[in-house]
């Protein structure tokens, strides 16, 4: 076995990929997406989902001792937070166009809209059909949240973060 071989600083190992058709600059991959276009924005979108996910599932196993529904509300409470701070500052880089009061409310208020949606969703779906089998149900959980999660940033980008 060899050992990679990088050609300058910021290229990934030559060794990773043969073809100089396909490799790739790391620092124009990073560049990008420090941009403002709507798609590194939805991926810093989703990477900052993911992190929030991270602190829920953290606060609600540190918590689950006062109960499961205590757990939740403090989770989901916490992980909401952090989201729309992290969505002020760094999705939507809004923080010196929008207050952290006003993102908290309008986004808190619209992550309160998606869980009414989601859960109305899910009990539509459990009413029509009841017989789906566990891997059915988790692709319809995965499915209703993605167009969730698509309608919340789309409405954080272009309402709540949008700039003037």
């Amino acid at each position: 076995m060899t050992t990679p071989q990088v050609t300058h600083p910021g290229m990934l190992p030559t060794s990773v990929f043969a073809d100089p058709a396909l490799r790739i600059d790391l620092a124009l991959v990073l560049r990008y997406l420090r941009g403002d276009h709507t798609f590194a924005q939805l991926i810093r979108f989703a990477l900052v989902g993911g992190a929030s996910n991270v602190a829920y599932v953290l606060l609600f196993m540190t918590m689950h001792g006062s109960g499961p529904l205590v757990a939740n509300v403090a989770g989901s409470l916490v992980s909401t937070v952090i989201a729309n701070e992290l969505h002020r500052q760094l999705t939507f880089r809004a923080g010196s166009r929008v207050g952290g009061f006003t993102a908290q409310w309008e986004g808190g208020g619209l992550a309160l809209l998606g869980l009414a949606i989601s859960t109305a969703a899910l009990a539509g779906l459990d009413a029509l059909a009841p017989e789906l089998g566990e891997a059915a149900q988790a692709g319809a959980v995965i499915a209703i949240m993605a167009v969730v999660g698509g309608l919340r940033f789309l409405a954080l980008r272009n309402f709540v973060f949008a700039k003037d």
